[in-house]
């Protein structure tokens, strides 16, 4: 007797459809797992057991072999248990093998045959909608998750009975309980908390309208970190389809909240400096995603920067520049999206007050210059903004001044991500800060005032070629942010303020 059953597994963050077979032949008694299963799928073999015995249902007493397909693929996890124990009453005829074609199972089954939460639900809905089946049958705890994808059906399930009565149409479909989807998530922080800082908030606000990567320097308690966690909410807000991406990630890894179907706010990750390579890129046996990966279309606030390891931060050159990570072992090779902005800060030198008014440093030149040199060139290269952040003084701490709120800001970079929009439609690049030198020698056109203090500037500050580029990319985000096409000489001005590691 043969069946076959259909299930959904995961690699990286994609989900891929599995085949279930399923043969029951004469001989002694045994039931075998094969297609490259892991300990745990393996394991299946007991719990599959006990759960048809104690839901009042009876195990064939013959050979029983599982074949998991494609059978070159490692299987993973406990996602199987369900159709497994499905497939096997479809052989004894519990349940007609025709209407399981139609649909996939995933779900870890208790030894009473209850159905336990699963992770990864909302990649294996996707994985179902795009090969066609009707619908997948998931563990009721994950409906709200996998009903997010439309055009399917998604059943959830409380346990092995539940599934058999379904199928008998003894059971009709549990209507999953889904929140509405709104565009804008909420914050309980803002920009209007923040006093003084002006400056700064402006430099955050070019960072947010270009995608520019920004560093921020200045002595401790000065407010880098509280204006680096407000940066998400003048970020425009996530598209469902992003929103998908993200929480397909955090799906996967199983950090998904669980009163929520989908994450609608940008993340913001801010991993300690102690963090090892495989914490902040990926990794592991079986390679897992790292921090860089959750930051996907979010933040990486990478606090006391000069404090992480050199090696660690030296492996971000390749997701800086190709929002991607591919991470190999012997047995697999998985790549992870990382599209990030990143913000960075330190301290201007070991003791961190070096240049603070009222402060003395008592460091030397020769610790000051070795502390920043912590930090490569290549990574240097990288972030655009180089913001000085001054110690706020008392008369700004104690005054109380309503600026403007993010939401005032987030219009502005908002219209300057739609004009950066339409001039790059018909090219891969999305930001200014993509831009190759191409793209700068066609979009970022200075006028007459303008080229002169560039020249002025290469000469007088010495400037090197990547500095040059990075200020005329600047200057195209801050005229994006005036709404003129060509770049002035106060846009330039600007710019050019926000490379002070150049002038070092």
């Amino acid at each position: 007797m043969l069946a076959k059953a259909y299930s959904n597994a995961v690699t990286g963050v994609d989900g891929y459809l599995v085949e279930v077979e399923i043969d029951l032949s004469q001989g002694l008694p045994s039931f075998n797992i094969v297609g490259l299963p892991d300990v745990a799928v393996r394991e299946a073999k007991e719990r599959v057991k006990a759960a048809i015995k104690n839901s009042a249902f009876q195990f064939p007493v013959k050979r029983v072999t599982v074949n998991l397909a494609p059978a070159d693929i490692k299987k993973k996890g406990v996602v199987f248990d369900l159709p497994i124990a499905v497939g096997i009453l479809a052989a004894v005829d519990v349940v007609e093998e025709n209407k399981l074609l139609d649909y996939t199972l995933v779900g870890e089954l208790s030894l009473d045959g209850t159905i336990k939460r699963i992770t990864g639900a909302l990649s294996m809905a996707l994985a179902t909608k795009d090969e066609g089946k009707k619908g997948i049958i998931v563990p009721y705890e994950n409906v709200q998750e996998a009903s997010v994808v439309e055009g399917i059906e998604v059943i959830g399930v409380k346990s092995l009975e539940d599934v058999i009565d379904f199928f008998n149409q003894e059971l009709e479909a549990i209507e999953p309980v889904t929140e509405s989807w709104q565009l804008n998530g909420e914050y309980q922080i803002d920009y209007q908390d923040v006093k003084g800082h002006e400056e700064a908030k402006r430099a955050l606000e070019v960072a947010a309208a270009g995608n520019h990567n920004l560093v921020m320097i200045g002595p401790p308690g000065a407010g880098k970190t509280m204006l680096a966690r407000r940066l998400p909410t003048i970020l425009p807000p996530l598209t469902k389809e992003e929103s998908i991406e993200v929480t397909k990630i955090f799906s996967v890894i199983d950090k998904l909240p669980s009163e929520q179907s989908l994450i609608k706010t940008r993340p913001f990750r801010n991993p300690h400096h102690s963090i090892s390579q495989a914490g902040l890129v990926g990794g592991g046996r079986v390679p897992q995603p790292g921090e860089i990966t959750l930051a996907h279309r979010g933040v990486l606030f990478l606090d006391e920067l000069t404090e992480f390891k050199r090696q660690v931060l030296e492996i971000l050159r390749q997701p800086l520049e190709k929002q991607e990570i591919t991470l190999t072992r012997s047995a697999i090779t998985l790549t992870y999206p990382c599209e990030f902005l990143l913000v960075a800060a330190l301290n201007p030198c070991p003791c961190g007050y070096y240049g603070t008014e009222g402060r003395e440093c008592f460091c030397t030149p020769y610790q000051r210059k070795k502390y920043l040199h912590k930090i490569s060139g290549p990574i240097l290269d990288r972030i655009d903004i180089h913001l000085e952040i001054p110690q706020l003084k008392a008369e700004e701490l104690t005054t109380y001044r309503q600026g403007e709120t993010s939401a005032e800001i987030k219009e502005r970079i908002l219209a300057a991500r739609e004009i950066q929009t339409q001039r790059f439609k018909d090219t891969s690049i999305n930001y200014n800060a993509e831009m190759n030198t191409k793209a700068v020698e066609k979009y970022c056109l200075l006028d007459e005032k303008a080229e002169e203090m560039i020249k002025e500037a290469i000469n007088r500050l010495h400037l090197s070629a990547r500095a040059y580029d990075r200020i005329l990319k600047l200057s195209r985000t801050i005229a994006d942010l005036a709404a003129t096409e060509i770049i002035t000489i106060e846009h330039l001005g600007e710019a050019i303020q926000y490379r002070s590691l150049d002038r070092r």
